[in-house]
């Protein structure tokens, strides 16, 4: 059984080899296809048993080969595979060979169809191949149909994103093996880009731009070979969002900065804050608003902070947008207005500076708006000046840091009042004012008494019930919350009590005595004033007599009794008459009558018994006349004889005389003068103070030039030191002018120059421009009232001492119609002037010289100091020495009446007060006076408690 089988499968073989052999001999002069199939045929003849013997096979007629395929398509290509389709030619085909390559050959059965499809594969990516299709029919194939098709290209791998911008992304990665090779780069909007290759290098970078920002792209790299692209390689990538915009700080504080910006457009963008210290804030995001506001906070104070704000889109961050920003700095702890430097028209703050963060302050004041301070020590202190007398002021004080402003510190002060200028109404048992600044409560103390009051609003102050002639401590007082600030203090004292007093005989007649009762009240000393003869100050409250000296007996004198206390003067004085003894005039009289009788005995017997001693006297007495001529006293009657008499030929002899005085105290020393470091404190070389008379100020710092001023003490009538004759102040010499009027306590200055003349300065103005108080070294000057007239200008200035804060009123007598080196154009005005200074001198007590000046100190000056002092004497006297007098000016400071026409003015002012107009010009005085002064029966009081002093006195 197993032979019979295995006997068969080798006759069918044998057959099968006969029939092969048959057809290789048919096919004899045809080209032999060297398939999978023939090769198989081959094999299975050569390995046909030699046993079997060889058959000649009878020659045949060969068949002709199949007809080829018309027409080959390319139905899908990738990298390892192409599909071939084609149809079948019309004769039919058994099979087709697919011939391509090197030697490869693929045997495809035909279908049963029309068209028959067959994929070669595994094939190269990327390349290139030239197929042959041969239809086979019995055995036979066709001459063969040539076709080319490629695979697809690799795909690009490791494709990275190497820059992104808001309009551009960049791409790279490594060239695909091959020759021929090219990119095409699909993104969102269908867009084909080819994309250039370098043959130098073994990457491939691409850079697509024109995109929008903060956008997705979904990017496809294909790679094409033979226009064959590849399956894509897919990149999803996302330019970099904008940065913000129009960054603000809107706020910032001591410890957090408020940022605000505009949203960028786009989805899913966020915001991501990077500040000084490294710190990241990723920053919600409202979906309403088209504003982002973010607060960054925990920051220290007056710190300056770099910010970076960036838009992020899925971890991709904008470039970024930076500022910079303080916070702002720490205020100051506390502000305060030192009291101690309180005054009524300046404050002084004081504050301690921040620990850090502070470069200046800005304080906002009231009514000064906002003042910028730069100081930056540990311990700041500022000072705000011209403000209004006793008003409150409310303050902020703001520390400063790179521009920004911390919230502020505030307080409040009140300035203070100057009581001592207030108009203070007193009587012998009241105090009472206005006051015109704030305070709360006015408290009057002594020693036994004290009340308070407080402020109804209309700033009333009144205290009743007071001690005549004591002394009451007068204080305002400003109470607000915790402050409780002292407005100012100031004495005052009472008016003393009136007086009632008698007389009594003395000495026989030559003295009296005087005695009065003790009233209610006080008083530190009484004025004695006798008809003819200086008053007499009677001091100390048990004293309550007085005598009474120098008097003629059997005569009566009128006898005035005022009391006084401090400043005050009682209001009503007690005058009556007193008599002296009359019993020692016969006495007298008959001794004086034996005397003559002697006398006349005496001159008989000279003459009778030696006439030469008469001619010897006689020529003594004529030498002695003639040398004196000219000092002497001229009287009333014959002042005007003499006047005409030196005016006669052109003013010859009062030429004559005038320069006779130009030698006189030439001879002095000017030491102190003519040192170097007082030489810029003279306005001119040649009018110099003398060293015996001049003024000398105090030393300061042990500094021995700074007692000197260009001032001389001058004499006035019975008064060696009544004026200081000074020149105008230059502006180095001001506060030295000032130093002068508080240290030789001078109330009254007559100016008799103006500032500018003829557009040259004459003198510095040496007080306050308006009624803002000044400060001159150490005293504080404040104008209190100002009155112009035609010819001359009052003023009332308060001088205070700000080391001992007491204060005094000066009286400023300023004559504006007397041109330089000439004289006014009369003699009314000057005459008029003289007698406004010369009441305001005889109405203090206890004060010092008055000051004039003019620009040099010397013509002017001593023109109006001589017609003070020569108009006292013709009161006193009757009789005028104006010659004597200059002569007496000019040995205490040089120059004194400058020029000859002033010395012929003022003989001219004696003439006219000699004239009938004298009445006249007493009402005018009078009239004028009361415009001038407040109280306008001030001279008609003058003279009603003077009544012994007559018109030529104030004229």
């Amino acid at each position: 059984m197993v032979w019979s089988s295995s006997l068969t499968m080798r006759l069918a073989h044998v057959i099968m080899c006969l029939c092969v052999a048959g057809v290789l001999c048919q096919a004899t002069d045809t080209t032999i296809a060297t398939s999978t199939t023939t090769a198989t045929t081959i094999q299975l003849i050569t390995t046909l048993p030699t046993t079997i013997p060889p058959r000649t096979i009878p020659p045949t007629t060969p068949k002709p080969p199949p007809a080829n395929v018309d027409h080959v398509d390319v139905t899908e290509q990738t990298q390892t595979s192409v599909t071939l389709q084609w149809n079948k030619p019309a004769n039919g085909v058994s099979s087709y060979l697919l011939n391509f390559g090197e030697k490869e050959e693929i045997h495809i059965n035909a279908s049963e169809g029309v068209t028959d499809i067959h994929t070669v594969s595994p094939l190269t990516a990327g390349t290139q191949y030239g197929f042959t299709l041969f239809t086979v029919f019995e055995g036979v194939r066709s001459t063969g149909f040539n076709y080319t098709a490629a695979t697809a290209p690799r795909n690009v791998a490791d494709v990275k994103v190497t820059r992104q911008t808001e309009t551009s992304l960049t791409l790279q990665w490594k060239k695909v093996e091959g020759e021929g090779i090219t990119y095409v780069l699909q993104f969102n909007n269908g867009t084909n880009n080819t994309i250039p290759v370098s043959d130098t290098s073994e990457t491939v970078t691409y850079t697509v731009s024109s995109l929008d920002a903060g956008t997705k792209y979904n990017f496809s790299i294909f790679t094409v070979f033979e226009k064959l692209p590849s399956n894509g390689y897919n990149v999803l990538t996302i330019t970099r969002p904008l940065s913000v915009d129009r960054v603000n700080v809107t706020r910032q504080n001591e410890t957090s900065v408020t940022l605000q910006w505009n949203k960028v457009k786009g989805e899913g963008i966020t915001y991501e804050l990077q500040f000084s210290n490294g710190t990241n804030n990723t920053i919600p995001v409202s979906d309403t608003s088209e504003i982002v506001t973010h607060t960054v906070s925990s920051l220290d104070a007056g710190t300056k902070y770099n910010f970076s704000i960036f838009t992020v889109i899925e971890d991709i961050r904008s470039i970024g947008s930076k500022l910079s920003a303080v916070t702002a700095p720490l205020n100051v702890e506390a502000v305060t207005a030192t009291e101690s430097h309180r005054t009524e028209t300046s404050v002084t703050l004081e504050w301690k500076r921040p620990a850090y963060g502070v470069s200046s302050y800005v304080l906002q004041f009231t009514d000064k708006g906002q003042i910028p301070i730069p100081i930056l020590e540990e311990t700041v202190t500022h000072t705000v000046q011209l403000l209004d007398v006793g008003k409150r002021y409310d303050f902020t004080l703001f520390t400063v840091f790179d521009g920004i402003w911390s919230s502020g510190e505030s307080n409040f002060t009140v300035t203070k009042i100057n009581c001592a200028v207030l108009p203070w109404n007193v009587t012998t048992s009241t105090i009472e004012a206005k006051i015109p600044g704030l305070f709360t409560s006015a408290t009057a103390t002594n020693e036994t008494y004290s009340e308070t009051h407080d402020n109804a609003g209309d700033g009333k102050v009144l205290f009743t019930d007071l001690y005549p002639g004591s002394n009451y401590t007068v204080s305002l007082q400003y109470t607000n919350y915790s402050k409780d600030l002292r407005q100012c203090t100031h004495t005052e004292t009472v008016v003393p009590p009136d007086l009632t007093g008698k007389c009594d005989y003395l000495s026989g007649g030559y003295a009296f005595s005087l005695s009065w009762d003790a009233p209610e009240g006080l008083w530190t000393s009484v004025e004695v004033n006798v008809a003819g003869k200086s008053p007499q100050q009677v001091k100390g409250e048990q004293v309550m007599e007085a005598e009474i000296t120098g008097v003629q007996p059997a005569q009566t004198y009128q006898v005035t009794l005022v009391s006084i206390s401090g400043p005050r003067r009682s209001i009503k004085a007690f005058s009556f008459s007193c008599h002296t003894d009359p019993r020692g005039v016969i006495a007298w009289s008959v001794m004086v009558v034996l005397v003559l009788c002697l006398l006349v005995c005496l001159g008989f017997f000279i003459w009778r018994w030696k006439p030469e001693m008469f001619s010897r006297l006689n020529s003594l007495f004529v030498e002695s006349k003639l040398a004196g001529e000219k000092f002497k006293a001229i009287p009333v009657w014959k002042f005007s004889d003499h006047y005409y008499r030196m005016s006669a030929d052109t003013n010859r002899q009062f030429s004559e005389e005038y320069q006779d005085f130009i030698p006189v105290g030439t001879e002095q020393t000017q030491r102190a003068a003519l040192l170097e470091e007082n030489k810029n404190k003279n306005r001119f070389t040649n009018v110099l103070p003398y060293d015996w008379c001049r003024v000398k100020l105090t030393t300061i710092n042990h500094d021995m030039s700074s007692d000197y001023i260009n001032a001389n003490y001058m004499p006035g009538y019975g008064n060696s030191r009544q004026y200081i004759a000074t020149q105008g102040p230059l502006p180095a010499t001001i506060k030295d002018f000032w130093r002068m009027i508080w240290e030789q306590r001078v109330k009254g200055v007559v100016m008799v120059t103006n500032c500018t003349e003829r557009g040259r300065t004459k003198c510095e103005q040496y007080w306050p421009l308006d009624y803002t108080p000044s400060l001159y070294g150490d005293l504080l000057v404040t104008v209190t009232s100002e009155k112009r007239e035609t010819n001359w200008t009052l003023r009332e200035f308060v001088v205070k001492n700000r080391d001992t804060s007491e204060d005094r009123l000066v009286k400023h007598f300023h004559f504006t119609a007397w041109p330089d080196h000439g004289v006014p154009e009369g003699t009314m005005t000057l005459i008029q002037f003289r007698g406004l200074v010369r009441q305001h001198i005889e109405s203090q007590e206890d004060s010092g010289p008055t000051v004039v000046h003019c620009s040099a100190g010397v013509g002017r000056t001593g023109t109006i100091i001589a017609l003070d002092v020569i108009l006292q004497q013709l009161e006193r006297e009757r009789a005028v020495g104006i010659a004597a007098f200059l002569h007496k000016m000019r040995l205490s400071r040089p120059l004194m009446i400058q020029t000859e026409s002033q010395y012929i003015f003022l003989h001219q002012c004696i003439m006219d007060s000699l004239q009938p107009k004298e009445k006249m010009m007493q009402e005018a005085l009078y009239e004028n006076s009361d415009m001038i002064y407040a109280n306008s029966m001030a001279l008609r009081q003058f003279h009603a408690t003077n009544p012994n002093v007559s018109a030529l006195s104030v004229c």
